[in-house]
């Protein structure tokens, strides 16, 4: 297995870890405590502590962006494409991925740490732009 598809199965783990420790365990220590009912946690309206909210967004953070690493990655291996600049760029993405997810978590909004994010999740779609153009120009066409 290549470098690129261990870091889409750790980005795969990282979103399910982010679901179940940032939101499933306060989610469920509510409900055990008898402080909340299973129906106390709608979509559409904001809800919990900050740090709730905080980490609901960045499990849909790590949603949203996992769909387009995912089909990069496995593109790539499904054409028998393999390079070390393309596992170096997966890296990069996976690295950036938890750095912006852990500053999203770990840190109240401030601009400071909402453009320390951004600059995470630019890196990741430099990456993954990186990626694709390499799929690109070592894909032959096929007819």
């Amino acid at each position: 297995m290549t470098l690129s598809l261990w870091m889409l199965l750790g980005f795969a783990g990282w979103t399910l870890l982010v679901l179940l420790a940032g939101v499933g365990a306060r989610r469920w220590e509510l409900i055990c405590r008898g402080d909340a009912a299973l129906t106390s946690f709608p979509a559409d309206i904001p809800h919990g502590s900050d740090a709730y909210r905080r980490a609901v967004r960045a499990h849909a953070n790590c949603l949203e962006n996992l769909p387009v690493f995912g089909a990069l990655v496995l593109i790539a291996a499904a054409a028998g494409l393999h390079s070390h600049d393309m596992d170096v760029l997966a890296v990069i993405v996976m690295a950036a991925r938890i750095a912006q997810t852990s500053i999203h978590v770990c840190f109240a909004e401030r601009n400071a740490t909402v453009a320390l994010r951004f600059a995470f999740f630019l890196l990741q779609v430099v990456a993954m732009v990186g990626i694709g153009a390499q799929i690109l120009t070592a894909a032959e066409p096929t007819n």
